[in-house]
């Protein structure tokens, strides 16, 4: 709350202080008018990064943050919503889980690998948006100092390289989503599909009435109504989880890219900084870069704290689940059954390399700033501020991580290291199915 309560008084005096400087060249009214205008633009580009999240949780009746710029706007729909396809959700869990116990006291090893690549999906996807949840006062708190960090005006947009980082977000968020999304609706519907091309259409062979996921079901439902009922609630436990999952990775995405983007601006700035040899000009500039870069790396302390624990487990289940997808592309199954299982194990490597690749990011832009500093041209600067330089190059290059907790500092290594516990459990498997 002190942090928070702190963000709220620095955001009223840096309005008050716009306000004022507005108010000495042009009349009052005109002052306020042009800064509410200021203030529009700046919702508008902050929601660009934010914008393919915010789809995702909002299609799930769920909002992840409010801001000035974006205040709460909870509704007795949304909340229907949200917990009922949380409800959904968990009773599809709850069916899987039963369903994977009385596979293994039948010995079916291949149907319980099945169901559980589908238990850990499920996971992952509850975890993800239950921590959001929780979160989510932290989170307004940091998005809210994302909004008094970014740059206002094209000069300060044109300085940010603001474009090109907003380019690559939303490239990367798009082509992403996209991808989970052809995954889930494959998943989803792939048994009536299956239904109306080989039974219906070519006529090859009987499929009958399916559902998409495995699961324990308490009475006889292929021969009757509920069989609709269950593959409407299945169809929407899938997207349920699957929009868990993707508004959790690209707001990860676009908070990561924003980060990064403030590390290079301040490397550059340090890096292109003219030097008077003046010590109290040299000591102001010096000083404001040390405020800026510790507010840096409170925003990546403080999306560590919300996102910490999501990570840990997303990365512990993905072993298991990319595992078990590998598993049953290797025991026989069928070539329409070999793609769908393709797509869950692309989907799920590609959630694991964008984790990786942007906390990959976010420590080369750490410890970049130490090069910026060093390639200053400080030579001719006031033994005081080079004396400054080193302390502010020793405290960058003590990197800055996304961490899934205390346990794992995340970087492209952190894939390698995952494929190699994946591997491990694959040829386990393979064994047991063997003997």
């Amino acid at each position: 709350m002190d942090y928070k309560r702190a963000i709220d008084c620095r955001k009223c005096c840096i309005q008050f202080q716009e306000i004022q400087l507005y108010a000495n060249s042009v009349p009052y009214t005109e002052a306020l008018r042009n800064f509410s205008s200021r203030k529009d633009t700046l919702c508008s580009t902050m929601d660009k990064f934010m914008k393919y999240a915010n789809f995702f949780f909002t299609s799930l009746g769920f909002e992840a943050y409010s801001t000035e710029t974006r205040p709460p706007t909870d509704s007795l729909r949304n909340k229907l919503v949200f917990w009922g396809s949380l409800a959904n959700l968990g009773i599809a869990g709850l069916g899987e889980f039963i369903y994977f116990y009385l596979a293994i006291a039948e010995g079916n090893l291949l149907e319980a690998v099945t169901v559980m690549s589908y238990i850990g999906f499920i996971t992952v996807g509850l975890t993800k948006i239950f921590f959001i949840k929780w979160k989510k006062p932290a989170l307004s708190a940091l998005v809210q100092e994302l909004e008094d960090l970014f740059p206002r005006g094209k000069v300060q947009e044109a300085k940010f390289k603001l474009e090109e980082y907003l380019g690559s977000c939303s490239r990367i968020s798009f082509n992403y989503g996209l991808l989970y999304f052809i995954l889930i609706w494959t998943f989803n519907l792939y048994p009536i599909m299956e239904l109306i091309v080989f039974e219906k259409w070519l006529k090859v062979r009987e499929v009958g009435k399916m559902l998409p996921y495995l699961l324990y079901i308490p009475w006889k439902w292929d021969d009757n109504w509920t069989y609709y009922m269950l593959l409407v609630a299945l169809n929407i436990a899938g997207y349920t989880s699957a929009s868990a999952q993707i508004s959790t990775d690209l707001l990860l995405c676009s908070v990561a890219t924003q980060v990064v983007m403030h590390f290079d601006y301040l490397a550059r700035s340090m890096e292109n900084h003219n030097l008077s040899g003046d010590w109290p000009e040299d000591s102001r500039f010096i000083c404001e870069v040390v405020r800026y870069h510790e507010r840096i790396l409170r925003l990546s302390d403080v999306v560590n704290n919300i996102l910490g624990i999501p990570l840990l487990l997303n990365f512990m289940v993905s072993s298991f689940v990319i595992c078990f997808v590998g598993f049953q592309m290797t025991v026989g199954v069928s070539p329409d059954m070999i793609t769908k299982l393709f797509l869950y194990l692309v989907s799920s490597m590609s959630q694991v390399y964008m984790i990786c690749h942007y906390g990959q990011m976010v420590a080369d832009a750490s410890t970049g700033l130490s090069v910026a500093v060093y390639n200053q041209n400080w030579s001719h600067a006031d033994a005081r501020y080079q004396r400054a330089l080193i302390l502010i190059i020793a405290r960058a290059q003590k990197t800055t991580y996304l961490k899934a907790t205390i346990f794992l500092d995340i970087t492209r290594s952190t894939m390698t290291d995952l494929l190699q516990i994946s591997y491990k459990f694959f040829a386990l498997l393979r064994t047991m199915y063997v003997q």
